[in-house]
């Protein structure tokens, strides 16, 4: 059997969008393997705890709160926004090892962000940016669908977009994108990654003729930045056939769109993939708005379906079967070596075979 998925610790991840976290009821997910549960205070700010009573191990995601405190719903122990418990039914004295997990957050670009790992580093780093997202000039369209498959297969997946051509055929894919060159570079000191791939004449496919209108064979330009191991985004422009848009971005004739994706391990074999659109044209048109949700929604859907079909043969699979790996996969290849230098720096995949082969094959 294949060895199990290491998780890059001591890093940011996110957990939520920022409107799925109220009061109305308590938002239960799992990242990193470590459960949690989120909710607001009374004065608004996101709270996130770890997701079991201390008692009998009841999950808070289960109970309801009491003013800014969670009541457990099995047998009643409290606790506030620190995770400390401040009330024990049926004593006074409240045991000193009674509380739970607290987890620094951070809420940027419409994310909650969560810091999984040592709290007290939580402050050397921030989140990385994705503003279009909390930009009035930008009109986005988001969601989120889980995956029954380990982070990496998704990482790997999004990082060589030659499948567009054949798993996003008649939605995003044209023969240009597998037919056309990559470059690739691995800033390893900010653990980033940038493919690029320009397509000076290409088909328009119908998740840009629908939504701009342009009719015709396109300028398309891809350019990726992974942030490992939580963020990527596509900076993508397209513009009618002969015109190149500026490398700032500014040229009046392109159209512009942020495709933003943001990566969260679960379990070993579970991830959130939290995916948005913003676009710089037709801002307030909701018809292109809902064409690009349901669009964008069906093609997540697609790497669903095959990378939960993945998981199924990779996780059957003995640690000595060998992959091929060619020109398309450099990218892929520089965000698994970033993925496993960080789970060794995170201690999670340090000093065993074991935790090795789970750090090399974590992309998988």
């Amino acid at each position: 059997m294949t060895a199990k998925t290491a998780f890059a610790r001591n890093q940011w991840y996110v957990v939520a969008y920022g409107t799925e976290v109220g009061r109305e009821e308590l938002l239960a997910r799992t990242v990193c393997g470590e459960p949690l549960v989120l909710y607001r205070t009374e004065e608004g700010a996101a709270v996130a705890l770890a997701d079991r009573c201390v008692h009998r191990r009841y999950p808070l995601s289960a109970s309801r709160l009491d003013g800014d405190r969670v009541v457990c719903g099995y047998h009643g122990f409290t606790y506030d926004t620190t995770g400390t418990c401040v009330y024990v039914p049926g004593q006074r004295r409240i045991p000193r090892t009674a509380r739970v997990a607290s987890y620094p957050l951070v809420e940027q670009d419409s994310f909650v962000w969560v810091w999984i790992g040592d709290p007290a580093l939580a402050a050397t780093t921030a989140p990385p940016r994705a503003p279009w997202l909390a930009d009035p000039a930008w009109a986005t369209v988001s969601g989120m669908e889980p995956l029954a498959a380990r982070y990496g297969l998704l990482v790997d997946n999004l990082l060589d977009l030659s499948h567009e051509t054949y798993l996003h055929g008649g939605y995003i894919g044209t023969p240009e994108v597998a037919e056309t060159p990559i470059t690739t570079e691995a800033d390893d000191e900010h653990n980033i990654v940038r493919v690029s791939r320009r397509m000076a004449d290409a088909a328009c496919p119908p998740f840009y003729a629908k939504s701009t209108g342009i009719e015709g064979r396109i300028t398309r330009w891809q350019d990726i930045e992974y942030h490992a191991p939580c963020l990527y985004q596509l900076h993508s422009r397209i513009a009618p056939v002969g015109v190149l848009p500026e490398e700032d971005g500014s040229d009046p004739n392109g159209f512009h769109t942020e495709i933003v994706y943001a990566i969260t391990p679960s379990t070993e074999n579970t991830t959130y993939d939290f995916w948005a659109v913003a676009r710089d044209f037709a801002q307030e048109d909701q018809e292109v708005s809902d064409f690009l949700h349901k669009f964008n929604r069906e093609v997540v859907l697609q790497d669903v379906t095959a990378l939960d079909l993945l998981e199924k043969i990779v996780a059957d699979e003995p640690d000595s079967v060998q992959e091929l790996s060619i020109n398309i996969d450099t990218g892929g290849l520089a965000a698994r070596r970033i993925l496993r230098r960080l789970c060794e720096e995170s201690g999670t995949a340090e000093g065993t075979a074991e935790g090795t082969a789970a750090a090399a094959r974590a992309a998988r």
